[in-house]
C-alpha cells in the first residue's frame, strides 16, 4: 500500500530553478504595474469594454513566455511546486488602496480552444480563491465575447499577478487556436499580468507559423534527459526507496539499461521502477534483478516502448551501444538463442566495463553468494 508513494516524489534539477526564477521574475514585473497611474487609466478603459464600448490596451509590454516540453519530464510538478513556494495559496493584501491579489493562476486550455470557455475558468478559479461572484454574474449578465475580454481584463488587472495556461498544445490542431493567443494577447495589453503557456512539442510549429505568434512563444524548452550525471542521480534516488526485504545493488549497467528503455522521460523512469518493485512483491521473491526490470518493461510498458526509442532519438547522442539489444542482435544472427550468449556477453561486459552479472540476469537466473 506504501508503494505507490514513489509517485509522490518529487526530486529537482536544473529545470527546477529555472521555471522557479522565470515565473518568479514575470510575477514581480506584473506587480509593480499594478498601482501605477497607468494602471487606473486601464481601468477606465477596461469599464467601457464591459459596457459594450469601444476601448484600447494601453498597458502594453510583451509580458508572455512558453515553457515547452516532452510530455513526462515533469513540467506541471515543476510548475505546482514553484507555485507553491511562490505563496502557497496565500493571497496578497494591499491596503491604499484595499486590495487582494492572487500571485498565480493555473487554468487548462479547452480541449476545443474555446475563448469564451477560457474566459469563464479564469474567473471561475478568481473566485475560487477570493470568494467573488465575478463567474456567476458574467453568466447572468451573458455577456459576448467582447464584453467578457474586458471583465476579465479588469479582474485580472486587479486581482493576478501571473496567469498559467496549461496544455496549449490544443491550439495546434484546433480552428480556434490563434483566436485564442489572440485573446491572451489582448490580456496582457489590458490588464499588464505576465501569461506562461505550458504545452508539448506539438504546439511549436504552430507558434513558429508566423512572427506574430513566434513573440509569444519565447521561453523555456526542455527535452528528456540524457544519459549523464543528472540521470544517474536521479534513478539512484528513486532506487533508494526500497519497498521490498532484501537489498540490491545499483551498478552502472543497471541506469544504463534504464536510460534506454525509458528514453530519459521522468515518468517512464518513475512508472519502471514501480512496477518492477510490485512484481517482485506479488512473486514472493523481493528482490530486484535486471530480469525483473527487464518483465516489468515488457509486462507493464508496452504501450510506451514506441514513445522511448523516439524520445532517445530526440535525446543526446550516447557514447555506447546498448549492451540488451547488442546481445539479442547477435542472438538472432547466430540463428540460437543461448549457443553464443555467454561469449557475447563476456565481450561487451569487456568492451564497455559493465558488470556481467547484470547482463547475464537478462536471460538467466544467477544467484550470487558469498564465499
Amino acid at each position: 500500500m506504501a508503494l505507490p508513494d514513489l509517485y509522490r516524489l518529487y526530486i529537482p534539477s536544473h529545470m527546477s530553478a529555472e521555471i522557479y526564477s522565470k515565473m518568479y521574475i514575470s510575477l514581480m514585473r506584473s506587480l509593480q504595474k499594478k498601482q501605477t497611474r497607468l494602471a487606473t487609466l486601464q481601468q477606465n478603459e477596461n469599464r467601457k469594454a464591459v459596457l459594450g464600448m469601444k476601448s484600447n490596451g494601453i498597458m502594453g509590454g510583451v509580458d508572455s513566455f512558453t515553457i515547452i516540453g516532452q510530455p513526462g519530464i515533469g513540467k506541471s510538478a515543476t510548475i505546482e511546486r514553484a507555485i507553491d513556494l511562490i505563496h502557497g495559496n496565500r493571497i496578497l493584501i494591499t491596503n491604499h488602496p484595499y486590495c487582494k491579489v492572487i500571485p498565480v493562476i493555473s487554468v487548462q486550455c479547452p480541449f476545443d480552444s474555446s475563448v469564451k470557455g477560457l474566459l469563464l475558468e479564469i474567473l471561475r478559479k478568481v473566485d475560487e480563491m477570493l470568494g467573488s461572484r465575478y463567474h456567476d454574474s458574467a453568466l447572468r449578465a451573458r455577456m459576448t465575447t467582447d464584453m467578457l475580454i474586458g471583465s476579465v481584463s479588469q479582474v485580472a488587472l486587479n486581482h493576478i499577478g501571473l496567469l498559467v495556461v496549461d496544455e496549449i498544445q490544443h491550439v495546434a490542431g484546433s480552428k480556434n487556436g490563434s483566436s485564442l493567443v489572440g485573446v491572451l494577447t489582448q490580456l496582457i495589453n489590458s490588464s499588464g499580468i505576465a501569461i506562461c503557456m505550458v504545452g508539448t512539442p506539438e504546439c511549436t510549429v504552430f507558434f513558429e507559423s508566423t512572427m506574430y505568434l513566434a513573440r509569444r512563444a519565447l521561453g523555456l524548452q526542455y527535452s528528456p534527459l540524457p544519459y549523464d550525471e543528472e540521470f544517474c542521480s536521479l534513478c539512484r534516488t528513486m532506487l533508494s526507496y526500497r519497498y521490498i526485504c532484501n537489498d540490491f545493488e545499483v551498478t552502472e549497467s543497471m541506469l544504463y539499461w534504464i536510460h534506454e528503455h525509458t528514453g530519459g522521460v521522468v515518468a517512464s523512469v518513475v512508472s519502471l521502477i514501480h512496477d518492477a518493485q510490485e512484481i517482485t512483491l506479488l512473486n514472493g521473491s523481493e528482490r530486484l534483478t535486471m530480469k525483473v526490470l527487464n518483465e516489468a518493461y515488457e509486462n507493464r510498458m508496452a504501450m510506451l516502448r514506441a514513445f522511448a526509442v523516439k524520445s532517445k532519438k530526440k535525446g543526446a547522442k550516447m557514447k555506447t551501444k546498448d549492451p540488451v539489444q547488442m546481445l539479442e542482435l547477435q542472438a538472432e544472427n547466430d540463428g540460437n538463442e543461448y549457443d553464443c550468449f555467454i561469449s557475447d556477453t563476456v565481450t561487451i561486459s569487456k568492451n564497455q566495463s559493465l558488470d556481467i552479472i547484470d547482463l547475464l540476469q537478462l536471460e538467466i537466473e544467477i544467484e550470487v553468494m558469498a564465499v
